[in-house]
């Protein structure tokens, strides 16, 4: 047991060192294109950073180790885990990280229009995956699971056309992307350009996707360990694991004041996990509307809601705490009917 939480601690380090390459590179990235920070956190950041829970339903769903059902249960879970745990516990975790600098009604100020943009499209899709589960799966009805999932995919495209038809309105508006200092890899003698932010891109996601994915297998082998059933590892456990590239590098931004990249981050993983994931549940498992299963919809749905209605108010620290009293009780209920 001493040697799986001390690997487990090992793939974190690897973690909080590649998200601070990998934030670096995308900084430098941005400002290269001459992108708004919404660009690049909601879509490059994001979507970069999805690797690892974007996996882990898949190959728990195609593989073929004879446990097909316990696979898609695990698929299934992985699937909605990743957005409850974004909405709830990321975000916490994000306001916990400048409670002292800014106090509990420290403002947070994202680009305000992408920010909400993020949030309708996932109340959307996210809504639309949730009614999908009451959709037959067999008859001449059961062609409309395919009709949604093909939505939704489509949705995500909508997504990203409008996040890059924003972008230059944003940047002449004073949100473009700004690389702070040089790029790590030029401080080890390579010069500026291209080749470098490709290289350190390339290296920063690398370390991220293996040490994620060396954390997730941690995971796995200490909830063996623990006892913990196949439906709770991949609804509250795998996700702390995948979602840690998106914690790390919301919590590097948002520290250093740069409030939009840190929200589009966790709000574009959202969008990508609340559309693409969802679509491959529904074509690909039974997606069946189990009380356990239905119960992680609801408390996304609700703690997204909660984002959107703050943020028309003015968001403070103590919003995203709120988030992740969401998460607690939502693990206090999960846990009592366990």
């Amino acid at each position: 047991m001493i040697s799986t939480f001390g690997f487990l601690l090992g793939m974190l380090a690897v973690i909080l060192i590649a998200a601070e390459i990998f934030t670096n590179a995308l900084e430098h990235l941005g400002h290269k294109l001459d992108i708004s920070e919404g660009v690049t956190g909601s879509l490059f950041a994001a979507v970069g950073t999805a690797m690892p829970e974007t996996m882990v339903p898949l190959l728990a769903i195609f593989s073929g180790d004879g446990r097909h059902a316990v696979n898609q249960e695990i698929g299934v879970g992985a699937i909605l885990g990743a957005p409850l745990m974004l909405s709830t516990l990321s975000v916490c975790l994000m306001g916990l990280s400048v409670w002292r600098a800014r106090g509990a009604c420290g403002a947070i100020e994202p680009e305000r229009s992408g920010f909400l943009r993020d949030l309708r499209f996932f109340l959307v899709s996210y809504a639309l995956a949730a009614a999908a589960m009451f959709l037959p799966q067999s008859g001449p009805l059961a062609a409309a699971r395919i009709v949604v999932s093909m939505l939704l995919v489509l949705i995500y495209l909508s997504y990203v056309r409008k996040t890059l038809a924003a972008s230059s309105t944003l940047v002449e508006a004073g949100h473009g992307t700004e690389a702070e200092g040089p790029m790590m890899l030029q401080r080890l003698g390579l010069p500026p350009g291209w080749l470098a932010i490709v290289l350190q891109l390339a290296l920063g996601l690398g370390l991220l996707v293996g040490g994620a994915e060396g954390f997730i297998g941690g995971v796995g082998r200490a909830a063996q360990l623990l006892g913990i059933s196949p439906l709770l590892l991949s609804l509250m456990v795998i996700p702390i694991a995948t979602e840690l590239p998106e914690k790390v590098n919301s919590i590097l931004w948002i520290r250093k004041g740069k409030d939009t990249l840190a929200l589009g981050n966790i709000t574009g993983a959202m969008v990508f996990q609340g559309t693409l994931l969802p679509a491959m549940g529904i074509a690909l498992t039974p997606w069946a509307p189990r009380a356990d299963v239905f119960l992680s919809l609801v408390v996304t749905l609700c703690a997204a809601l909660w984002l959107l209605w703050a943020a028309r108010r003015g968001l403070r620290i103590w919003h995203l705490l709120f988030n992740g009293a969401c998460y607690a009780g939502y693990l206090a209920i999960s846990c009592s009917g366990a």
